[in-house]
């Protein structure tokens, strides 16, 4: 008896071969790039969301206002700032910006960290390293300023209790100004641009919005919001050579702590109540800064240049973005 016909790519018993599944279907190349959704779209996520957020929180103090019977706010250009509502009015917007950007690793199946911002531990080393370099970094630029007869100091301002009360409130507000301005501006929004269009074009990108929205400072000059893009460019330094935001966070936190609160200096047109020492400007606007503050001094401009050299030369690796964060997660 003749054997069965059998074809040379299966055995008698053997079971029937599964077919190939189908190809996947192409994505729209408007929304999707290689690494998932594309930038654009996802920071439009995110504006929607922030957008959503702070319009319902608008609408409910307003109708919060209506029903208590309170006039209306009237817009006004504010010289003199305190403790307390620096305090209050940033750790609101760092609270929400977090918010958000934890609304954000949900969608993206990412970190907080992927931003910029590991919590493990909390107020890391390098945040005290940028503490230490921002004080000494608006400590120099008034020392040198002192040096041409353009600063001097005449008194003392507050005494006591009433000094380490300031020194504390003036110290917990700064460090939520630094959280929420870095974060807001080089966190998220960093990070992701970053993705789409590369770090220095994002860079340059959040630098020109971080100027922008100090644009409404009373006193202040065009030379002072250069100078405060010029902080940004420097920031993104630091942050791409230590990794994260704590390093920037610090310095800022520092440097602003110091002109406001220490030296009694205004910054970026703004003055303070309850600082440290009283002090007076005599000279040029280019090298006194003005009503800008040091802030709006070429002193700064130089300080900012050699600040970033040194960061630099300490921190030699680039850290930022961790590699981690830039697989395909957004589909």
């Amino acid at each position: 008896m003749d054997e069965p016909n059998i074809p040379p790519t299966m055995s008698s018993d053997a079971e029937p071969l599964t077919p190939a599944p189908p190809p996947e279907p192409e994505r729209n190349k408007i929304l999707f790039g290689p690494n998932g959704l594309r930038a654009g779209w996802r920071l439009l996520i995110f504006a929607l969301i922030l957008g959503g957020i702070v319009g319902a929180l608008l609408l409910a103090a307003h109708y919060a206002a209506i029903l208590a019977g309170a006039p209306p706010n009237k817009p006004s250009q504010q010289t003199t700032i305190g403790p307390g509502i620096v305090a209050i009015g940033d750790t609101a917007t760092f609270g929400l910006i977090l918010l958000v950007s934890w609304i954000m690793t949900l969608i993206e199946r990412r970190k907080i960290s992927h931003y910029g911002l590991p919590s493990r531990p909390p107020f890391p080393k390098n945040f005290w390293v940028g503490l230490l370099w921002g004080f000494l970094s608006i400590s120099g630029v008034l020392f040198v300023m002192f040096l041409f007869h353009g600063f001097r100091i005449t008194g003392i301002d507050a005494h006591g209790s009433a000094l380490a009360l300031s020194a504390l409130e003036w110290a917990f507000a700064f460090v939520m100004v630094g959280l929420s301005e870095e974060f807001t501006f080089r966190g998220y929004m960093q990070f992701t641009l970053t993705t789409g269009i590369g770090f220095w074009p994002a860079a340059f990108v959040t630098c020109a919005l971080f100027a922008y929205v100090h644009k409404g400072n009373a006193g202040e000059s065009p030379l002072g919001l250069f100078q405060v893009a010029a902080f940004g460019i420097f920031a993104c330094i630091a942050l791409q050579r230590t990794g994260n935001l704590w390093w920037p966070i610090g310095f800022h936190a520092a440097w602003d702590w110091g002109q406001t609160f220490f030296y009694g200096v205004p910054d970026s047109g703004l003055k303070a109540s309850g600082n440290f020492l009283h002090t007076v400007f005599n000279g040029p606007t280019w090298l006194t800064g003005g009503s800008t503050g040091p802030e709006g001094s070429v002193l700064t401009t130089i300080a900012l240049v050699l600040a970033s050299l040194l960061v630099m030369r300490v921190y030699r690796e680039v850290r930022y973005p961790d590699p981690d964060a830039l697989g395909p997660r957004f589909r």
